[in-house]
């Protein structure tokens, strides 16, 4: 007996050749009905036999295309009516579509074929594409989603992508960015010298593939602005490349042109060959093997992993053979945002350079490569970029959501957070907001954001820490409009964003570790716990504030706040109990001292970051930071260095003002003791800071959760990107608490947007 259903699914499925997916497995099932895009996403009938239906309907969640996002399959019965074949039907007419765009995607093993195949028409085209791959989010200028309205704009069809786009049983219908050597894109290789390019190979391509193997730099446009490559073998270029981009120490991230070259140089799980191969394409932070002492030790001097991908772009499956690592970095300067414009990278990348692999299709939204790694049992995203933005998240809030939030995010790697309903837009990482130029890229973003998804924002949050740019444009914003502001703290913001990933409602204990970020009572936090839900929160207890003499120096100068707690440990003694490290001190450090004492620029903080780098530096691991966390993250590597099992060392808690404080000046004082040790006592010592840090926490943990009652915990913040103090943090609290982590967005500073327009959210559903 033949039944008809009615099938609705919704979620990204739409400019992501979902209903040729759904005409084909009809099709093959021998099915009846239609399908078409609707205002909530793909509707479709289906009639046939029961058992056919059904399986149909697993297929659009278990097989559908790598672009799409399924978040739900319901089906109704409906009449039967006895038609004979499956159609693609228009959109109801004045409905408007669905405004979901997806992020741009890998390569798909189908193209790769095709580029690869001597005899097919895409033979070698970089360009090469299909509705399961390639450009998207980047070549969008406005929605509709479709070609017009791309930068393809620039390149009308020929006849035979024309006849592929049109029928819907090919896998590029209506496939935007549908092209191929005929009537697409071109790339060709430019030198700001020309005369440098005389007797290379015609192909642009094997002219930059001659070149890096010569030892040159190559600014390669890819598919959300440029990268810089050169031979990761080469010791001398990527030397010349660290000089040239003012990059001193900060790792590298690789290319390597095969996972089979990938695991001779890592350990390489099966989630994490998932994450390589995955149509979002990130950069992966994979344990190195021995073998990887081949490449140049300026890669990623002193650390026990490496940022790896795998090519995503038909280009770079041209560009690198199996057996190439190449080094693949943003185009830029140290912290500038990565070139995507021509004009711009020319101006801004002729001195580091040697050659521009370039192509004449514009880039219409820069989008950085996203990086992940598996850790504590899962996935951690530590940069949203390509692959991933802009595809929404779900917020999990217990009421309907009719007002939207634009959500300002943070200073250093921000994003911000535009929501629609129970979705949100978490914006590809911006980068550190610190200069005009930079803001107002910002605020462009934030406008084409707004237009592409049709989001006006009715309600305003940002950080409480009004030096902050992303502050300042909202309150000029809001001043503007006239639109109501929340100002939400910082490190609440860090649970906050966990809370809306997990869709937790009931309090929860939260650990946020990071940096600085002004704290309710108007001190720098940084090492926080709190009774949290996302209508507010209590702080229960921290780590003991002490000044940060310089203020915000002492973030890249470890030796500052190192310097106060050998006063604090020795006074008048200090240059006599630490000679060493008195000796590496600047001239000048007896008046810093004495400024601190009286409290002249040097704020109290219970920063957790600044503790990393204040351990270091009495270690002598480092004293200056080239890049954000440098400190902290040798030291852990110094930890993991260790063959020996950690010790407890001691610590104390107290109480401050009802409030649990932790202080880890006896840990400290046991480290700066060492500090003239030899290596393995030194890298056990580290290892014992690690394993103090994480007891204290879940010592700490246990008395909140005797005087609250709850079993949940969160941990979030910058800090919990060290593998090392997460997975023992996680193991020391498991079996008290449920321990809930960031898996979605950043446990940095790039996920505070996405908590802070969780909790505007929950106080206006509160209301």
């Amino acid at each position: 007996m033949a039944e008809r259903m009615q099938i609705r699914v919704r979620g990204i499925v739409q400019g992501v050749g979902y209903r040729p997916f759904v005409y084909r497995q009809a099709v093959r099932r021998g099915l009846s009905g239609w399908v078409q895009n609707d205002s909530e996403g793909v509707l479709l009938e289906a009639e046939g036999e029961p058992d056919v239906i059904r399986s149909l309907a697993a297929s659009l969640r278990d097989e559908a295309p790598p672009a799409a996002a399924v978040d739900s399959v319901e089906v109704a019965a409906l009449p039967v009516k006895g038609e004979s074949d499956f159609r693609i039907l228009p959109s109801p007419s004045g409905t408007a579509a669905q405004t979901l765009i997806s992020p741009d995607l890998a390569i798909c093993e189908d193209c790769r074929r095709e580029l690869l195949t001597a005899s097919d028409r895409r033979y070698g085209y970089p360009f090469i594409n299909c509705t399961n791959c390639g450009p998207r989010y980047s070549i969008i200028r406005s929605v509709p989603y479709d070609r017009p309205r791309t930068t393809m704009a620039a390149f009308p069809m020929c006849p035979a992508c024309q006849r592929e786009y049109a029928d819907p049983a090919d896998r590029r219908f209506h496939a935007q960015p549908d092209a191929c050597g005929v009537c697409g894109p071109q790339y060709r290789l430019l030198f700001l010298h020309p005369e440098k390019g005389v007797g290379l190979p015609e192909d642009p391509v094997a002219a930059a593939r001659f070149l890096i193997a010569q030892g040159k730099i190559v600014a390669i446009k890819g598919i959300g602005g440029y990268h810089l490559a050169c031979n990761a073998y080469d010791p001398e270029a990527v030397a010349l490349l660290r000089k040239r981009k003012l990059r001193e120490d900060k790792p590298f991230a690789v290319m390597v042109g095969s996972l089979e070259t990938v695991r001779e140089l890592c350990e390489v799980s099966l989630a994490e060959k998932r994450l390589l191969t995955s149509a979002a394409a990130p950069v992966v932070l994979l344990r190195k093997k021995p073998a990887a002492t081949r490449l140049a030790d300026a890669v990623a001097p002193g650390n026990a992993y490496l940022g790896v991908m795998l090519p995503y772009a038909p280009v770079q499956v041209l560009l690198l053979k199996a057996s190439d690592v190449w080094v693949m970095t943003s185009a830029n300067r140290s912290e500038e945002p990565i070139a995507y414009r021509d004009e711009d990278a020319l101006a801004r990348l002729g001195g580091i350079a040697d050659a521009f692999l370039l192509y004449n299709r514009q880039i219409e939204n820069r989008v950085d490569d996203s990086v992940v790694r598996m850790v504590a049992g899962g996935r951690q995203l530590l940069r949203r970029g390509r692959g991933f933005a802009p595809a929404p998240l779900r917020f999990c809030l217990p009421k309907p959501l009719d007002v939207s939030v634009l959500a300002g995010g943070a200073e250093l790697k921000n994003t911000f957070c535009l929501t629609k309903e129970s979705l949100s837009f978490v914006s590809e990482h911006v980068g550190d907001l610190e200069n005009q130029a930079t803001l107002a890229s910002y605020a462009h973003m934030i406008q084409h954001y707004e237009a592409l998804f049709a989001i006006r924002p009715q309600l305003l949050a940002c950080d409480l820490h009004p030096d902050y740019l992303s502050t300042q444009y909202c309150e000029q914003r809001a001043e503007r409009e006239g639109l109501p502001l929340l100002r939400i703290q910082h490190h609440y913001a860090h649970i906050a964003s966990v809370l809306a990933e997990q869709g937790e409602s009931e309090p929860v204990l939260g650990v946020a570790f990071d940096g600085t970020g002004l704290g309710s009572d108007g001190t720098l936090w940084g090492g926080e716990f709190l009774q949290a839900d996302l209508q507010g929160f209590q702080r229960l207890g921290h780590i003991v504030s002490r000044p940060l003499p310089g203020g915000e120096r002492a973030a890249r100068e470890p030796w500052r706040q190192a310097l106060w707690i050998l006063q604090e440990l020795y006074g008048q003694r200090l240059a006599a109990a630490r000679p060493d490290f008195a000796a590496a001190l600047p001239d000048g450090w007896e008046l810093l001292l004495a400024a601190a004492g009286r409290g002249l620029n040097a704020p109290l903080s219970s920063s957790v970051g600044r503790l990393f780098d204040t351990a270091a530096a009495l270690l002598g691991v480092r004293l200056m930071n080239h890049y954000e966390g440098q400190a902290a993250v040798e030291l852990e590597q110094l930890a993991g260095g260790s063959p020996r099992l950690g010790r407890i060392l001691e610590y104390t808690v107290r109480s401050d003002a009802g409030m649990l404080a932790i202080d880890f000046l006896p840990v400290l004082q046991q480290l700066s003791e060492g500090a003239l040790l030899d290596a393995a006592a030194r890298a056990g010592l580290a290892l014992d800071f690690h394993v103090t840090l994480a007891a204290a926490v879940a010592g700490v943990m246990h008395s909140l959760r005797q005087q609250t009652g709850i079993k949940k915990a969160v941990l979030s913040g910058g800090v919990f990107q060290n593998r090392l103090l997460l997975e023992a943090t996680v193991a020391a609290l498991q079996g008290e608490f449920t321990v809930l982590l960031n898996r979605q967005v950043p446990p940095n500073d790039g996920g505070i947007a996405f908590g802070q327009a969780a909790v505007a959210l929950a106080r206006c559903s509160g209301r």
